[in-house]
């Protein structure tokens, strides 16, 4: 077996740390010597089943430590797992199931019917007892033990996370694992993570940066706990009974923790066991940065970008982020970054151009996508005006990412635009075409849409729908028909009619918009 799996790292940590606990859910404490031993069950009865090596399993449902489970059992395979946010509907994961070809559905008894409304065929498991699944992890635990062994190598692929794109449909990409184990290798050493810390799990395990928090656990033998967020009260009490010392976050968290009544929040006392937070999946505005710098005043926070083909391009250190609270940082250890212009030069100071990744943490590209993959995934040769390839070795493979940058006079990085049209908006990445495409399909009186966005400091961009139609439709009509589709944060936060529309020329009859935008924001 490779060093470089996620199976390695959670059996060093059972072998160093076996009777520490590694993982708490509300009453449930696990060992790393228990973690295992479930791990090892599940993962045995799925070898059991004589699938195919690298096939797809899915993982929907709440999070829990039963999701965490799942995750490492499927991990302990050979098989891929694709997580299923559990926002989506019963259309959306239909197609994530078809496109990554799962015949195999890991969930909770919440998440059963909404397979069943899918056309799945294959096999349901349950973590709870259930006549809709086939088995349950109850019964699973009752029938197998012994010793399990697996082969896993760092190349074997682990996982499709989707996200979605500018084309509409999620698009699935694929992570080995030893990307996964660079990833915990690395954020655990810029962040200086310890064996006696304890990590906050308030980030859903569906996208890489909530995953990660799994990892840097197991590759530290530290704690996970983990806590979901309903209301800011809560989250606090959280941070104080369970003595959390690292804090991963997403901007619409904060803005979230905040929403409380200020005089309700605990002093910044309380606090004192908070040594890091973090931050990644959009920008920190100065409100942001005010309320966490007077309520956790003795955490260091790291601000980090990430990419959709890369877990992380670049942090911010913390001593950095008064004098430069807008920069992304430079890169993190075992990875360059450039800056490149429309000529394939290197960009000067202050010269925005496409940011290009290069070394760790790059992923296999993108499932049944090669147009996609091809669009992103590029030859070192792209960057020959800048760097000579030792030997003329030009197969090196580096991440064009799409985002547009700029550097100081002292190499910090400042983002400035994507190339596509994604939103992000409460830490999701949104695409306007599938609201577009969900309105052409269901609100058949709607002629033309124009979806996009518009800053908003509280959640970072706010989604705004233009349309036009014979006359006016009641915003709740159209919004009661996109609830039926789409999950709330891809929801529009403003709607507003238009007789006609503006079009980029009467040819191509495609929607301007830019002159929409800047209407909607009176700076035309």
């Amino acid at each position: 077996m490779s060093l470089n799996t996620v199976r390695n790292l959670l059996e060093l940590a059972c072998k160093n740390e076996p009777e520490k606990v590694g993982l708490i859910d509300s009453d449930v404490r696990y060992t790393f010597a228990a973690l295992k031993r479930d791990v090892d069950k599940i993962a045995h009865y799925l070898v059991s089943l004589d699938l195919p090596r690298g096939s797809r399993i899915g993982i929907y449902s709440n999070k829990s430590y039963n999701q965490v489970i799942a995750i490492l059992a499927v991990l302990s395979t050979g098989h891929l797992f694709v997580p299923i946010t559990r926002l989506l509907k019963s259309e959306q994961v239909n197609y994530i199931i078809r496109d990554s070809g799962a015949s195999v559905i890991i969930t909770d008894c919440a998440k059963i019917e909404s397979i069943k409304a899918t056309d799945f065929t294959g096999k349901i498991i349950s973590y709870e007892p259930s006549d809709a699944s086939d088995v349950s992890f109850e019964e699973i635990y009752k029938f197998y033990s012994g010793k399990y062994e697996c082969i896993t190598y760092g190349h074997d692929n682990a996982a499709i996370t989707y996200s979605f794109g500018s084309e509409g449909n999620p698009r699935g990409i694929v992570i080995d694992n030893r990307a996964l184990v660079d990833g915990a290798r690395i954020v655990s050493n810029y962040l200086d993570i310890r064996k006696d810390d304890v990590l906050s799990g308030i980030l859903s395990f569906n996208l890489d940066y909530g995953l990660n928090q799994i990892f840097v656990t197991l590759y530290r033998t530290a704690t996970l706990v983990i806590h979901r967020f309903l209301l800011p009260g809560d989250f606090f009490t959280h941070l104080i009974n369970d003595a959390v010392t690292v804090l991963p976050l997403m901007p619409i968290h904060i803005t979230q923790m905040f929403d409380e009544d200020l005089h309700r929040i605990p002093k910044s006392a309380h606090f004192k066991a908070l040594r890091t937070i973090t931050s990644s999946g959009g920008n920190i505005t100065s409100m942001m940065l005010a309320n966490v710098k007077k309520y956790f005043p003795d955490a260091k926070f790291y601000a980090m970008h990430g990419l959709t083909e890369a877990l992380r391009s670049s942090y911010l250190s913390p001593e950095q982020l008064e004098t430069r609270p807008k920069s992304i940082g430079k890169a993190i250890p075992d990875v360059e970054l450039y800056i490149v212009n429309k000529e394939g030069n290197g960009c000067k100071p202050y010269e925005t151009g496409e940011l290009i990744h290069r070394g760790a943490c790059i992923y296999k590209g993108y499932w049944n996508a090669p147009e996609e993959t091809a669009k992103r995934f590029k030859s070192i040769a792209i960057l020959e005006k800048i760097i000579k390839p030792q030997g003329e070795l030009t197969d090196e493979i580096v991440i064009a990412s799409g985002d547009f940058v700029y550097k100081d006079e002292e190499g910090y990085l400042y983002f400035v635009s994507r190339k596509d049209d994604m939103i992000k908006t409460r830490g999701y990445r949104v695409s306007p075409y599938e609201i577009e495409s969900v309105i052409r399909e269901n609100i058949p009186a709607i002629t033309a849409s124009a979806v996009f966005s518009i800053p908003n400091e509280e959640i970072e961009e706010e989604i705004v729908l233009i349309y036009s139609a014979r006359s006016e439709l009641a915003k709740n009509e159209i919004l009661f028909e996109l609830k039926k589709h789409l999950p709330n944060y891809m929801l529009p936060e403003q709607i507003e009619y238009r007789l006609t529309m503006p079009l980029k020329s009467l040819h191509e009859k495609e929607v301007d918009k830019e002159v929409l935008r800047r209407e909607f924001m009176g700076t035309l």
